[in-house]
């Protein structure tokens, strides 16, 4: 018996606002969008983050 499979569509991705720790040890980011603050302290280790962007997977809302 022969099993083929499927071929997987390619994730569409965008660029994306999201914010970097700038701890040099940390390397934590989050979507801007996931932000609750206008300007965000990494959850991971408590320093500052800097806004910047990606090529990140599209999310559906």
């Amino acid at each position: 018996m022969y099993y083929s499979k499927k071929s997987a569509e390619p994730t569409p991705e965008e660029q994306t606002s999201i914010w970097s720790c700038l701890s040099d040890g940390c390397e934590c980011w989050m979507r801007d969008n996931f932000s609750f603050d206008s300007n965000p302290n990494c959850p991971i280790c408590g320093s500052e983050m800097l806004a910047d962007s990606r090529m990140l997977p599209v999310l559906k809302k």
